[in-house]
């Protein structure tokens, strides 16, 4: 005759197997949830860019984002990794106090940027012709971009990556 206190291990231990299996499925469950996508995040070697000159808030380039043909991915609502040169003083700052909602890339949608070459109203600044980007966390693979035009640039400011272009107009203040 078997114990009622025998079979009591066995009904716990199978207990705590389930509850560990519910832990996991809900942690997967709201891992998945919370960035609403099982898109990657996006590293430079994903994207093309386009770097145009716009006039609204004085001038600045929109920067658009798009993943190469068949690539789905998210770039998070950081701003880009960029500078115009070397020093220090050319690396474009944040724009903005907020990570905005990342932005999934697939197929023709794409992402923007606004970057402010020259924040100061002064006539000071440096000279140059193209800007070094990469998507934040992947600055070892940076590539150049030829601008537009020649930008004045003194402590230079992005906004972070949005869907629309209209959050992208990195206005000063």
């Amino acid at each position: 005759m078997r114990s009622r206190f025998a079979a009591r291990p066995a009904r716990l231990a199978l207990a705590a197997v389930a509850a560990v299996a519910l832990t996991a499925t809900a942690t997967a469950t709201a891992t998945a949830d919370s960035r609403g996508s099982t898109a990657r995040a996006c590293v430079t070697k994903d994207l093309t860019f386009k770097i145009t000159t716009e006039t609204q808030a004085g001038g600045y380039y929109l920067l658009t984002a798009k993943a190469k043909s068949g690539v789905t991915c998210y770039l998070k609502g950081v701003f880009p990794s960029a500078s115009f040169g070397s020093a220090a003083d050319t690396e474009v700052a944040p724009a903005e106090h907020a990570v905005s909602e990342d932005v999934v890339l697939s197929g023709s949608t794409r992402a923007y940027a606004g970057i402010n070459p020259k924040t100061t109203n002064n006539d000071f600044g440096k000279e140059f012709e193209r800007i070094h980007l990469s998507v934040a966390g992947d600055e070892a693979n940076s590539i150049s971009l030829d601008l537009p035009d020649t930008a004045l640039v003194d402590r230079p400011v992005a906004t972070n990556w949005h869907a629309d272009p209209a959050d992208a107009v990195p206005f000063s203040g």
